[in-house]
């Protein structure tokens, strides 16, 4: 008998690419359900060769699915979230919501599956933040071999982790570019058209931008709380494909060479290196959407501090920053016995 599962917010970039994943993944479900607002109530959307028709999470009976993966956005996640574990699902949160909370796990099954031994305290998983998920698959094995002390990092984030309205509005803006007509930013603070905008999410106090203040956090709490983490967030006129320059600063010397040997093995991670200019290996977003690894290029010596190590890592978010991350998470908790197919 196959878990009965949910997908909350399924209407959404990442609730469309949570049920591909399903499907495509044979996750073993029994039935799926999908949840979004009224407004969308019985659209139909693919699973497989199957139609599904949409239905209203308002009103929905939460005690009749094992499993809830959630995308609807951190205020509806706060409201219903605990509501939906008290009826007895477990809930996988893809929002910001929960990730802090020191009675939810934060999870990338490739980093720290260990977490999960047992049904959490609040039958709530929290699946991280984009950019961090990728990074700290790409963080994990060197941190293993050399101890990393410090990463300082820049992003190029596409509009996609803004939402179906800032894909939207690159599409719109481009458009007008060309035919002459006006630009005027709505669900992106600044025009995005060929151009890059070096905020994402609010400003802090400090200066940092809620964005990276994430990427810091949730490294600590799903790596090591050691670990210091300096991020510059920047959204690129990019549809799908996050990228991260990253610059780690080791305990211990680490040659490109053994970096390259380490994260060729490891799992979740593809290694593109190649400089020779005249067959170059390297990736970029356009090569890796549909994809459901994290690619690793241009590792090289850092030589602006001791055991310096640079390197480029890029990943498809709406995958494996978003529905993949959730549905790895669910096949961990299925693998150690804390969901029953």
């Amino acid at each position: 008998m196959g878990l009965k599962i949910a997908v909350y917010g399924a209407t959404g970039a990442v609730g469309k690419e949570m049920l591909t994943i399903l499907e495509e993944r044979l996750f073993p479900a029994e039935e799926v359900f999908a949840l979004a607002t009224r407004k969308s109530i019985g659209r139909e959307l693919s699973y497989g060769d199957r139609t599904l028709k949409v239905k209203d999470a308002a009103t929905f009976d939460f005690s009749k699915v094992d499993l809830v993966l959630m995308s609807a956005g951190g205020d509806v996640s706060r409201a219903e979230a605990q509501k939906i574990a008290k009826a007895g699902a477990i809930v996988i949160d893809n929002s910001s919501a929960w990730r802090m909370d020191p009675d939810v796990p934060l999870i990338v099954p490739e980093v720290n599956a260990d977490a999960l031994e047992s049904r959490p305290k609040k039958g709530i998983i929290a699946n991280p933040n984009c950019s961090t998920i990728q990074t700290v698959v790409a963080l994990k094995p060197i941190h293993d071999r050399a101890r990393i002390k410090r990463v300082s990092c820049a992003t190029y984030q596409a509009v996609s982790g803004g939402g179906q309205a800032a894909m939207d509005e690159l599409w719109h803006q481009t458009r007008a570019i060309y035919v002459n007509d006006p630009i005027e930013p709505d669900a992106l603070p600044k025009q995005i058209a060929f151009n890059v905008i070096p905020k994402i999410d609010v400003f802090m106090e400090d200066g940092a931008t809620k964005e990276e203040w994430k990427m810091t956090m949730e490294t600590k709490k799903i790596l090591d709380p050691s670990i210091k983490l300096f991020s510059t967030c920047v959204r690129v006129p990019v549809f799908v494909g996050h990228c991260v320059a990253a610059h780690l600063e080791l305990e211990e010397e680490l040659s490109p060479e053994e970096a390259r040997d380490i994260l060729r093995e490891a799992p979740g991670l593809m290694l593109i290196d190649r400089t020779d200019e005249d067959d170059p290996m390297y990736v970029t977003p356009i090569e890796c959407v549909g994809e459901f690894a994290t690619f690793v290029s241009r590792v090289r010596s850092d030589p602006t501090v001791e055991n310096g190590l640079a390197m480029w890592i890029v990943s498809d978010n709406l995958r494996k920053g978003a529905a993949l991350n959730a549905v790895q998470i669910a096949e961990v908790l299925l693998n150690k016995g804390i969901l029953k197919a």
